[in-house]
This record gives structure tokens, sequence and C-alpha cells, in this order.
């Protein structure tokens, strides 16, 4: 991830912004809804979605340019996903309770009690190997809705690429996955192909909707 491989660039200068360009608007008469909402006009939306394509396409250990492109352009999509949670019983509760996954939730010596094969001791192992922690994902910042925020940081917290992109529909999902594998080998590719994708989209399609599983509790 971004985190090990040094400092990464300020948002500003990463999308080829002046820093001094503010990206807190006011022109719109928009106000913070959350800790780190930055509020945005839609041509600024526009701008950091450009931006943070090209800048993750180029190196896709940006996980903050992912995670701008993700928040600038699912709005729509954003908004279904809530809604099938408000359907849903369990994913009515997660969105009143609104619980994280994060270091200071997770017990990490309970997870690493778990019996092989349990999908507590392989995200555990998934962390390891990968040498990341829950809290490197980036909080939400240009969502601008309090509610919408929460569903893609649940999001980010519990789905990978070509799943979530049959179960999400969005556009970061889909570009991600689409775009994401233009570096793998000849044979990594191969293998995603024709192993890894049609698993991913036949059981994202089957699967009920993830944000709908409080993990917490199970």
């Amino acid at each position: 991830m971004a985190t090990l491989l040094g400092r990464p660039a300020p948002l500003t200068s990463a999308l080829c912004l002046p820093a001094d360009v503010p990206l807190r608007t006011r022109s719109h008469g928009a106000r913070r809804l959350y800790p780190d909402h930055i509020p945005t006009s839609p041509l600024q939306k526009a701008l950091l979605a450009a931006g943070s394509a090209g800048m993750a396409l180029y190196n896709p250990y940006r996980h903050d340019m992912v995670a701008v492109l993700g928040e600038t352009t699912g709005h729509c999509t954003l908004k279904a996903l809530r809604d099938q949670m408000k359907k849903d019983p369990e994913g009515a509760q997660i969105l009143q309770e609104r619980p994280r996954i994060s270091l200071s939730t997770l017990d990490l010596g309970k997870l690493q009690s778990l019996p092989e094969g349990s999908l507590g001791r392989e995200y555990l192992q998934f962390l390891d190997v990968n040498r990341v922690s829950p809290d490197t994902r980036a909080p939400t910042r240009f969502v601008d809705d309090e509610e919408l925020a929460y569903v893609i940081q649940r999001y980010r917290e519990i789905v990978v690429k070509w799943f979530e992109a049959v179960q999400t529909g969005l556009p970061m999902c889909v570009l991600g996955a689409l775009f994401g594998p233009i570096r793998l080998r000849a044979q990594s590719l191969q293998a995603l192909v024709s192993e890894l994708i049609p698993w991913a989209v036949q059981n994202g399609r089957r699967a009920p909707c993830v944000l709908n599983l409080y993990y917490e509790q199970r």
C-alpha cells in the first residue's frame, strides 16, 4: 500500500493542482457534515475524479487516489446501496449502530485463535501477507451526505474488487476491476480471466449484499 512505500504526495500536488487552491468550497454554501468532510462543488468533484483516476492508473499503490475516485463518482450508486441496507433488518441495524472495523475495535488475539479457514483467521492472514491494517483505509472526505459517507466507509472495510464491482456497481469498482490488471504478467492475467473473474462474478451475483452482514456479531 502507499503508506508502505513512503509518504504520499499531498492531495493537491498529486492531482496537479496548485497548493494554494483550496479544496473546501464556500461558493455553494456547503458546510462540514462529519469530522473529515471536505465540501466540494460539482466542478471540483469532476476535477478530483479526473485527477484521481489518472493518478490511480499511473500508481495503483495510491489508495488515497482510489478512495477519492470512489467518493466523487458514486453518489447515485451509494444512495441505492443505502436503500438496500434500509430494507434489510441487519443492514438497517448496521446503519443505525455504525460499527467500524479498525485496530481499536478488533481483537487481533481472538482472530489469531480462530481455526484455519474461518473468516476471522483468513482476514488476519490477509492483513499480515499484505502488510496492511484496517486503519490503512482512508477516511471518507468528499461525500456530501453524512449517511452515505458511512456507507462508503463500511464498503471499504469489507469488500474486494471484482466481487464488489458486481455487488455494488460503484463506478470506481468497475474501473478498478477492468483496468487494475493491465500490469499483470501474462500467466497471472490468464488465471485472473479464466478462474478468478468468473468466480467473483458468479458469487457476486448470487450472494446477498455484503453491506447487510453484521460481521462483528457473527
